[in-house]
C-alpha cells in the first residue's frame, strides 16, 4: 500500500474511532486515539499482523477493540496513557519554551509594528497619531502596563520623550524598515530601564508589579506542594511494589488480585512520579536564576543610582547602557513569571489522571492488602544491599562500571528509568529501583542496574532473552514504552520532546585509572642568545669601546731577560721520495703442443694401427 493511502486509512480509523467515542459521552483527542491504535496493533493478544495490509474486518476489529479500551474508565492504563501524550503535548524543555514564548510575542507586535515601519506620515496630526502609536508598541512590548491606561501612557510617553522627542520623527520615517524595527527596540528597552528606575526612586512605575517579590513567594509555594504530591505518589508507589512483591512469592493470590489492575495502577503512579521530578527540576532551575537576577538587579539599580545621583544631565553613553541592561533584566523575570505558571498548571492537570487510585484502591481495601505486608521505600531496597559487589573475574566477555573507576557514573543514562531489567522480565513487570553500586553492566553500548547481585549475574548470562521478555511485556502494556524508555525499540511511538533530546541519550563513560608520568626538565636544548643586550646605553658603550680600538697601535719591547724566550723557527727541505730501476722485466709465449693419433677408431683388420702426427707450430710462427 501506497504511503499516502496507507495514511488515508489511518486518518479514516481515526477518525471513526473518535466519533464512536463521541457518540458515548468520551472525548478522545486525536492524539490518544492515534497511541490507543498503534497499542493495540502491538499487543501479539489482539492477533494483528503487522505485515499485513488491513482488510474489511481487520479494521472493523481494530475499531471496536480500541473504543472498548477508550470508554474503560477504570482502567489505569487508560490514565497512564493519557497523561503520557498530555504531558508530552504540553511539556517542553526550559530552553525551548522561552524560544517559543518569545517568538508568540514577537508574532503579536508584528501587526502593531507594521503600523508604524509602513507608515507614510507627513500632516501635523498623522504625525501626533504615529508618536501615540510608539507609546502603545513600547508598552506592549515590556509588558509593564496596559497601553489604554492614561497614567501608564502618560508616564510612558514622559519617558519616551526624554530620549526620543516628536520632533525627531522625521528622521525615524526616513530609516529603513529594519532600522526602525532596530531602534523601535532599542527605545523600548531604554523607556523600561526609565521606568524602572523611577519606580525604584518612588517618582513613577505605575502598572509595574514587584515581579521578584511575587517570585520569591510563588517558587517555594509552588515546590512545596509538588515536593507534597511526590511524597504522597511515593508512598502510594511503595504501598503497590510491597504488595505485588508478596504476591510474586505467593502465586495462590495472583489470581485473587488481577482484578484489582496493581500493576498497572503502579505503572501509573510511578509515571506521575517522574513527570512530577521533571517539573521539579525546572522550578528548582527558575529558583536558581531568580536567586542570580535578584543580586544583578540590586547591582544595576544601585550603579543607575551611582551614575545618575543628583546630575541635572548624565551622557546617554553612560546611562543608556545601563538601562537596557536592567529592561532585560527584568525581561528575563517576566520569562520566569510566565514559566512558573506554565509548569505549575501542568502539574494541577497531571493530578486529573490519578482518579482510579481512589476508585480501585479505597483506604479499606488497601488496609487489607497491605495486611502484614512491609513497606519499604526505594532508598530502604538499595540500602539493604548496599555492600554487594559483582566479582570482575566472573565476567571475562563482560564490562562491568563502578563509582571508583568512572569518573561520570552518575550522568549515565540507565536503561529502563534505572529499574532492574531483570526483575521485571522474571516477575512479570514488577518495578524495582536498581542499585548502581553493585556495579552497572554495559552491554551493546547500554547500561543496566540491579536490584541485588544475584538479579545482576542471571541477566548478565543472558541479557538478549531478558531485554526480549521486557519488550513483549511493553507490546501487551503500551504505556510502557514511555515509562521505561523502549522508544529504540519501538521508533513510532517516540515523543517528540523525547526526539529532540535523541542525541543526549549518548553518554559514554569516563573510566578512571592510577596513572604517572615523567617528563626532562628541559627537554630541549637552551635557546638564550648570552651575547644579546636590550639595553642600548650598553650597546652604545660597547660601540664607543671599538671605535677607539680602531685608533690604538700595539707597542712591544725586549729585555735581556726576555730575549732567551723569544720564538725560533728553522725550515728544511724535506725528504723526496726517490725510486731506482735494476733491471727490465721481459716475457715470452712458447707454441703450444697439439698432437694428433689417427687411426684408433679401429679399421679393416683386427689389430689397430696408430698413426701419430705432431701438429705443434713452429717457435717463430707464433
Amino acid at each position: 500500500m501506497p504511503p499516502t493511502q496507507a495514511e488515508s486509512v489511518i486518518k479514516n480509523i481515526i477518525r471513526e474511532i473518535g466519533q464512536e467515542c463521541a457518540a458515548h459521552g468520551e472525548i478522545a483527542s486525536e492524539t490518544v486515539v492515534a497511541f490507543m491504535v498503534k497499542a493495540v496493533v502491538l499487543d501479539p493478544s489482539n492477533g494483528f499482523n503487522m505485515d499485513r495490509t488491513l482488510i474489511k474486518s481487520d479494521v472493523q476489529k481494530l475499531v471496536k477493540l480500541c473504543v472498548a479500551r477508550l470508554l474503560d474508565s477504570k482502567n489505569p492504563s487508560l490514565d497512564t496513557i493519557k497523561m503520557q501524550v498530555y504531558f508530552d503535548m504540553n511539556y517542553t524543555s526550559r530552553e525551548d519554551f522561552l524560544e517559543e514564548h518569545h517568538r508568540v510575542l514577537e508574532s503579536r507586535l508584528s501587526t502593531v509594528s507594521r503600523e508604524i515601519t509602513d507608515n507614510r506620515a507627513c500632516a501635523r496630526e498623522e504625525l501626533e497619531s504615529l508618536y501615540r502609536k510608539i507609546v502603545s508598541y513600547v508598552l506592549l512590548r515590556s509588558g509593564l502596563g496596559s497601553p489604554t491606561d492614561i497614567k501608564i501612557v502618560r508616564e510612558a510617553t514622559a519617558a519616551l520623550q526624554s530620549v526620543f522627542p516628536q520632533a525627531e520623527l522625521g528622521t525615524f520615517l526616513t530609516l529603513s524598515k529594519k532600522d526602525k524595527e532596530r531602534q523601535l527596540k532599542e527605545l523600548t528597552m531604554i523607556v523600561t530601564g526609565i521606568r524602572l528606575f523611577n519606580r525604584d526612586c518612588g517618582k513613577g512605575g505605575e502598572g509595574i508589579d514587584d515581579l521578584p517579590a511575587i517570585l520569591h513567594e510563588a517558587i517555594p509555594a509552588t515546590t512545596q506542594h509538588i515536593d507534597s504530591q511526590l511524597q504522597i505518589a511515593q508512598d502510594q508507589a511503595f504501598q503497590y511494589t510491597a504488595i505485588l512483591e508478596k504476591v510474586t512469592k505467593n502465586p495462590l493470590m495472583t489470581k485473587e488480585l488481577e482484578s484489582y489492575m496493581l500493576k498497572e495502577a503502579l505503572y501509573n503512579i510511578r509515571q506521575y512520579e517522574i513527570f512530577l521530578q521533571t517539573v521539579l527540576s525546572d522550578i528548582i532551575t527558575c529558583a536558581q536564576e531568580v536567586e542570580m537576577m535578584i543580586k544583578q538587579l540590586a547591582a544595576q539599580l544601585e550603579q543607575l543610582k551611582m551614575t545618575v545621583k543628583s546630575k541635572t544631565a548624565v551622557p546617554t553613553s553612560q546611562v543608556f547602557p545601563i538601562f537596557i541592561a536592567l529592561a532585560s533584566l527584568w525581561m528575563s523575570f517576566q520569562d520566569e513569571t510566565v514559566l512558573i505558571s506554565v509548569l505549575s498548571n501542568l502539574t494541577t492537570n497531571l493530578e486529573l489522571f490519578l482518579g482510579t487510585h481512589e476508585l480501585l484502591f479505597p483506604e479499606k481495601v488497601m488496609q487489607g492488602l497491605l495486611d502484614g505486608v512491609i513497606v519499604k521505600t526505594d532508598m530502604d531496597r538499595i540500602k539493604e544491599h548496599m555492600e554487594e559487589r559483582v566479582h570482575l573475574p566472573d565476567f571475562r566477555k563482560m564490562e562491568w562500571l563502578f563509582p571508583e573507576t568512572t569518573a561520570n557514573f552518575d550522568k549515565l543514562l540507565i536503561q529502563y528509568r534505572g529499574f532492574c531489567g531483570y526483575t521485571f522480565a522474571a516477575s512479570d513487570g514488577l518495578l524495582l529501583p536498581g542499585n548502581p553500586t553493585i556495579g552497572i553492566l554495559k552491554y551493546k553500548e547500554k547500561y543496566y542496574t540491579f536490584n541485588t547481585i544475584d538479579a545482576a549475574y542471571s541477566f548478565a548470562e543472558n541479557p538478549e532473552h531478558y531485554i526480549n521478555l521486557i519488550k513483549e511485556k511493553a507490546k501487551k502494556n503500551a504505556e510502557l514504552i514511555q515509562l521505561l524508555e523502549l522508544h529504540q525499540q519501538f521508533e513510532t511511538l517516540i515523543p517528540y520532546s523525547q526526539m529532540r533530546d535523541v542525541d543526549k541519550h549518548y553518554i559514554k563513560p569516563i573510566t578512571k585509572c592510577e596513572n604517572s608520568t615523567q617528563t626532562d626538565t628541559h627537554i630541549l636544548p637552551p635557546t638564550t642568545v648570552r651575547s644579546y643586550e636590550w639595553n642600548e646605553w650598553e650597546l652604545r658603550r660597547k660601540a664607543i669601546k671599538l671605535a677607539n680600538l680602531r685608533q690604538k697601535i700595539t707597542h712591544s719591547v725586549q729585555t735581556d731577560l726576555s730575549h732567551m724566550r723569544r720564538d725560533n723557527s728553522s725550515q728544511v727541505y724535506p725528504l723526496k721520495t726517490v725510486s731506482t730501476q735494476s733491471k727490465g722485466e721481459g716475457s715470452s709465449a712458447v707454441p703450444r703442443p697439439q698432437i694428433f693419433i689417427a687411426g684408433l677408431r679401429g679399421g679393416q683388420t683386427k689389430t689397430t694401427y696408430g698413426v701419430k702426427v705432431n701438429l705443434t707450430r713452429a717457435v717463430d710462427e707464433t
